[in-house]
């Protein structure tokens, strides 16, 4: 079996992935609705996930960060692109169920006051906030990076970022 799994791949399939999608008609390995948990999978079967612009658009994240951890083995890499809650395409898009800012996968970390709502733990390597590229922009993109806290509380609504892009790492027992 190939060891990156490809959720939502639409259009973007990867030649080395299996590929996973709710339609038939993008020629995913895998055709299954993401929101059907659990998802027809081994568990600790791949090394690496993308989920590039899917989990804005399922019901239960929790749940599906779950199913992201199971399927995974331990130190595995998790790739996701979400909209950040500032772009207009957060809202705007019927599709989208939730917005995210630079710390909503941190509830999946063991520090976080509210880590209980799941056992699954994963470990952030990085969340960078990206903007759409424009000379002023590339000063934003400095600013909030640096210091996402802020840029989220103070600055998010007159410089609005695009997507985030977040790369965590699965935590298991041994």
């Amino acid at each position: 079996m190939r060891d990156t799994l490809n959720l939502g791949c639409g259009r973007k399939r990867m030649d080395a992935a299996v590929n996973l999608d709710v339609s038939p008609d993008v020629g995913a390995d895998v055709v299954h609705d993401l929101a059907r948990l659990p998802w027809p999978l081994p568990s600790n079967a791949f090394g690496s996930v993308h989920a590039y612009d899917v989990i804005e658009h399922l019901e239960n994240v929790v749940g599906v960060m779950e199913e992201i951890h199971r399927v995974c083995r331990s130190g595995a890499r998790v790739h996701i692109t979400v909209p950040h809650f500032s772009c207009a395409n957060a809202y705007q898009d019927p599709t989208h169920r939730h917005q995210f800012g630079c710390l909503s996968f941190d509830y999946f970390s063991a520090g976080h006051e509210l880590a209980f709502y799941s056992a699954a733990r994963f470990k952030r390597h990085r969340a960078q906030i990206v903007f759409y590229p424009t000379l002023v922009n590339k000063i934003v993109n400095r600013l909030a990076n640096r210091n996402p806290v802020a840029y989220e509380q103070r600055w998010a609504w007159m410089f609005p970022a695009w997507f985030l892009s977040i790369e965590l790492e699965v935590l298991k027992e041994s």
